[in-house]
């Protein structure tokens, strides 16, 4: 992925729908972020605070796979049903790295893959 280009992200807690925004159609792929149920059933054996901490560390490391993934666009579309776009936003604008780039929020419900892509397109080319 190189600069100048735009990308879309539908996100909410678990998971990050990427969708890179060109002349041609999107490209699209995933990322997950939340732990398995089974992992979750491991951690409630081992207690509350195990699990509070793997979560957030889970968390973390999925905002800095999209952060990574970020840098590398001009322009930037966090979208999705919930404030997680708003928490990494924030992590966003703290950092100096992206102040170069243009990133925007926007509230959005549930969509198909299909809504998503017409989303990014009707944001990027409506600019």
């Amino acid at each position: 992925m190189t600069t100048s280009k735009n990308l879309g992200i539908w996100m909410d807690h678990s998971s990050a729908h990427l969708m890179e925004f060109t002349t041609d159609p999107i490209e699209a792929n995933i990322s997950l972020s939340r732990i398995t149920h089974e992992e979750k059933e491991f951690s409630l054996d081992k207690g509350e605070n195990l699990m509070h901490n793997k979560e957030k560390h889970q968390q973390t490391a999925f905002y800095n796979k999209l952060i990574d993934v970020i840098k590398n666009y001009e322009g930037v579309i966090l979208f999705g049903p919930t404030d997680a776009k708003v928490t990494l936003f924030h992590i966003l604008k703290g950092d100096h790295r992206f102040a170069n780039i243009k990133i925007e929020v926007k509230p959005a419900d549930k969509m198909t893959e299909n809504q998503q892509h017409a989303f990014v397109r009707e944001h990027f080319l409506g600019h």
